[in-house]
């Protein structure tokens, strides 16, 4: 065989064009299976979470600001189980976020996206993490623990600037206790 064969037979294998676009076609429809598949999963969370009532009126202001940071706000999960991420009311979109810690409470302010409020007396607690709604972040999250209508929750917050996160963590602590405290108070004044 000839150096002019060889050579042609092995273009004629790299210009196989028909094999190629076969290939790439299959490929495209697995990602869009998968895709679908997912977008299936989505939705049928947001079926088993259509329980959940709706989340309280997002107020114009927090009260009086005890902190304030902007960062990205990463889900929110049902308490303790950092994998079960809640998908209801628009909580499950990663997103940008602004947040105000105020004396009436944690105001979520998400731009492009649905923003939420977090009265004082639904915040249980806060610490930091390494991860919530299947995102790891070595350098930390600030979680905020909550409840809403019986449901407990936890929801993960990365500050632009981390080390803000045991400031947050030790406000909202503060904040939950004292308004603990407080109810407390009045159901034994009843």
């Amino acid at each position: 065989m000839t150096a002019y064969a060889t050579l042609a037979r092995e273009q004629a294998k790299v210009t196989d064009w028909p094999g190629y676009i076969g290939w790439s076609v299959g490929l495209l429809i697995i990602i869009g299976l998968v895709y679908w598949l997912m977008r299936q999963g989505w939705n049928w969370r947001r079926t088993l979470q259509s329980g959940i009532p709706p989340l309280p009126a997002v107020p114009a202001r927090a009260g009086r600001t005890i902190l304030e940071t902007s960062g990205r706000y990463h889900g929110t999960t049902t308490a303790g189980n950092w994998l079960d991420r809640v998908v209801a009311h628009g909580l499950g979109t990663r997103s940008r976020a602004d947040l105000t810690l105020g004396e009436d409470g944690l105001l979520v302010h998400r731009p492009g996206d649905v923003d939420f409020w977090i009265p004082a007396e639904h915040l249980t607690g806060a610490r930091t993490d390494s991860g919530i709604a299947g995102k790891v972040v070595p350098s930390g999250l600030l979680v905020v623990s909550w409840a809403h209508e019986g449901t407990e929750l936890d929801s993960g917050f990365r500050a632009d600037h981390p080390d803000e996160h045991t400031a947050w963590v030790e406000a909202i602590t503060q904040l939950a206790t004292r308004t603990t405290k407080t109810k407390k108070t009045e159901e034994a004044a009843q």
